[in-house]
């Protein structure tokens, strides 16, 4: 048996609620035993993917470009979908200037927003980073002229005063008619086939109970959302959890390929082509 293999999610909604099951003894683990999870901001992730420091860890897409050598993703636990991509906000009185002038916010350099927002604005040059979640304030107070937000920000924007300038999301799907793939699970490829084989199971056979006992992750997904509000975190679960993240299938595949293609084609990754995930 493999004991204590290390994993990383983040803290929001869609992953709490993926990962319950799993964490907490509900479902069989098919001879796998786990450390205690790491739950950090997807951008810590990200950065720790580069490093090599988890087994099985969350990643954006963007990232999972730059790791292919070591990683390998996960059919079960994606977010990937329409009408579920990060919103370019900015305040009502920039909204008639050129957005490539803007100084902007996004919630990591290896986010897939930060990969959108460089490919619906090649030209931009001002990009700070911060945390997804100090990015709304940052633009209601004038340390940047607007921001890339994700997670629950998109329900709560509004309330911050800010306007929607793109749903890059939305831009993705009309330029490429295919859904938005946001972030994933990924294993180290030195794990094997077998090993990634049980992982992704038990993945998809805790998201399978949860949708089962939906209310029995609510104090879980409460202790760790940084939106406490009931309706925002059931919106963000039924926006970010779907059919996808049980297998992300053909089109969803698709969507990856196209996605890891137009960042090599724009530079942001050297990484030579990689099937990204492991033959059937």
């Amino acid at each position: 048996m493999l004991e204590n293999l290390t994993i990383g999610y983040s803290p929001c909604p869609n992953d709490t609620y993926i990962f319950y099951g799993l964490t907490h003894g509900e479902i069989s683990l098919n001879g796998l035993s786990f450390a205690p999870p790491f739950l950090e901001d997807v951008e810590t992730l990200n950065e720790w993917a580069l490093r090599g420091k988890l087994d099985i860890t969350k990643l954006s897409f963007h990232a999972l470009g730059h790791v292919l050598d070591d990683y390998v993703m996960l059919s079960a636990g994606a977010a990937l979908g329409r009408g579920c991509g990060p919103l370019l906000v900015t305040r009502s009185d920039l909204t008639s200037t050129d957005p490539q002038q803007w100084t902007i916010a996004i919630p990591g350099a290896h986010t897939t927003a930060a990969m959108l927002l460089k490919l619906y604005l090649p030209q931009v040059k001002n990009l700070q980073v911060m945390r997804f979640d100090q990015i709304m304030e940052a633009v209601r107070a004038g340390k940047v002229d607007a921001g890339v937000i994700i997670h629950e920000s998109r329900f709560t924007y509004q309330e911050y005063d800010l306007t929607s300038v793109k749903d890059l999301g939305s831009w993705w799907e009309e330029e490429t008619g295919l859904p938005i793939p946001l972030g994933c699970i990924a294993a180290r490829r030195s794990l094997g086939h077998e090993v990634i084989g049980k992982i992704d199971r038990a993945i998809q056979a805790s998201l399978v109970w949860a949708n089962q006992h939906p209310d029995s992750c609510g104090e879980y997904i409460r202790d760790h959302a940084q939106e406490l509000d009931d309706e925002v975190t059931r919106n963000h679960i039924n926006l970010y959890v779907n059919d996808f993240s049980l297998n992300i299938g053909k089109e969803g595949r698709a969507a990856v390929t196209e996605l890891l293609r137009r960042g090599r084609e724009a530079s942001l990754f050297s990484h030579p082509e990689t099937t990204p995930w492991l033959s059937d």
